[in-house]
């Protein structure tokens, strides 16, 4: 007899006490207690790409026979109410669980099965029939893939897309305002601020590139291996129609592994994948640094820009106020980096048949995709559209730039050049003033030769 407020439910080991609001039953219990390790469940995007999968095999298994219709449809409605959001509170298993995530394909077959004969009046069962012609160890798998295959095209490609726009259109704005370049955090060669920001948005443009070039081999399944890659208990055309019917409700390429033994014995597709993920966070990271430094300041650093004033700065000093979004997109970077390294690590756990940090794998995918696609709206609205240019800062460290005598080295030599440079630098004038002393160019010649927008241009000054 079960406690007050618990149900009785058995599993092949024996019964277990549920809650008895619970729509899962006792292997799912059996995970709750087995793991209580960081309260971090699965995401909400691969809870539903769990429900994907269970609606087209129950499609499959329903038109091959394999299923009565009537279960079939009590699954798909289950799962339909899973994707329309209800019930997600009812997967509760920790990441950090059995390697291939069968407590999480388990809890899904058991609250979709309970569900289900609920809907249908009729019991269904969750492994008999939820989970006919599967197995975990090719469900997690394609749940991966399915996931983040659909957090990227419909969250991901978009918001870069949106953050490489904002960089443009900052770009041309500013594409005559010049500034002095910097190598090493010194003082260079001037350049544009177009220039400056059409670098940012080129990165942009070649991440979302990278990670558009992994997505042909993230399309491909797992699902039809079953347990070892062979498809024991699957019926020979699950795995193409499986694929088939996720195309059609999903609006992605979908296909089967072209070998279903390496889909489920290693995560390389998503180890390729987390890597471009990684490269994105690291144009994040340089972007998001530049406007830090041009910000740095208002008196004391390089005060090129203003970013927008979002929140006091300080708890102790009144009136300052600090770069807090790029910041913020700086972190994001960081721990996208990090979830690299683990998805790597991850990576190699692929022992003989199967990987077994397939939940860790998938955990971290989704939230390094999350993360980048939520910093680049945050970036492109809260940073770069709205910083303002210090125009007098600039102008007035671009006029004493020493480096600007670069320009005549053509004309004077390297040497010459040097001399004019620290001469200038130590005695706080303009270059100009100095090569006119220096040299027997004439003012009009120098100001040519040393005209900051002219440079910008490259080639050589004449």
């Amino acid at each position: 007899m079960a406690r007050a407020g618990f149900r009785e439910v058995k599993d092949s080991m024996g019964a277990m006490e549920v809650p008895e609001d619970a729509l899962w039953g006792a292997q799912t219990q059996r995970a709750i207690e087995n793991f209580p390790i960081s309260g971090t469940r699965l995401p909400n995007e691969f809870i539903q790409a769990l429900a994907h999968i269970k609606w087209a095999a129950a499609e499959i298994n329903g038109a091959l026979g394999l299923l009565p219709q009537e279960r079939a449809k009590a699954i798909q409605s289950a799962c339909d109410g899973i994707l329309s959001g209800k019930n997600l509170d009812q997967f509760p298993v920790d990441v950090f669980q059995t390697g291939s995530g069968t407590s999480s394909n388990m809890n899904a077959n058991e609250v979709i099965a309970r569900w289900a004969s609920e809907i249908s009046g009729t019991a269904v069962h969750p492994n008999d029939d939820v989970n006919l012609g599967q197995s975990s160890n090719d469900v997690i798998p394609t749940a991966i893939h399915v996931s983040a295959a659909m957090a990227i095209q419909q969250q991901l490609l978009p918001n870069l897309d949106y953050l490489h726009a904002k960089l443009m259109r900052k770009s041309e704005d500013l594409s005559q305002v010049v500034k002095t370049g910097r190598t090493h955090l010194m003082d260079a060669m001037p350049v544009t601020f177009g220039q400056e920001v059409g670098a940012w948005a080129h990165q942009i443009a070649q991440a979302k590139e990278r990670i558009n070039g992994t997505l042909p081999r993230l399309h491909q399944l797992a699902q039809g291996g079953t347990a070892v890659g062979t498809g024991i208990n699957a019926h020979p055309e699950f795995a193409q129609r499986f694929a088939q019917v996720l195309v059609t409700r999903c609006g992605l390429p979908f296909e089967p592994s072209e070998n279903r033994f390496a889909a489920l014995a290693c995560q390389d597709t998503a180890v390729e994948v987390s890597g471009a993920l990684k490269t994105a966070a690291v144009a994040i990271m340089k972007l998001s640094n530049d406007l830090r430094w041009m910000n740095s300041g208002p008196l004391a650093g390089f005060a090129e820009i203003a970013l927008p004033a979002l929140q006091p700065g300080s708890s102790i000093m009144p009136g300052k106020v600090n770069p807090v979004i790029p910041e913020a997109a700086a972190m994001v970077a960081a721990q996208i980096i990090g979830n690299d390294t683990t998805i790597t690590v991850a990576g190699q756990s692929g022992n003989f048949q199967l990987n077994v940090m397939l939940p860790l794998i998938a955990n971290s995918l989704l939230q390094s995709v999350k993360l980048l696609s939520n910093v680049c709206v945050l970036l492109a609205d809260q940073a770069i559209e709205d910083f303002v240019v210090i125009h007098e800062n600039i102008e007035e460290a671009l006029a004493r730039n020493p480096i600007l005598v670069t320009a005549l080295n053509p004309v004077i030599g390297y040497e010459q050049g040097a001399k004019i440079a620290k001469r200038a630098y130590k005695e706080k004038r303009s270059v100009l003033d100095v090569a006119l002393e220096e040299t027997e160019l004439s003012e009009e010649q120098l100001r040519r030769l040393l005209d900051p927008a002219k440079l910008t241009r490259g080639g050589i000054q004449d």
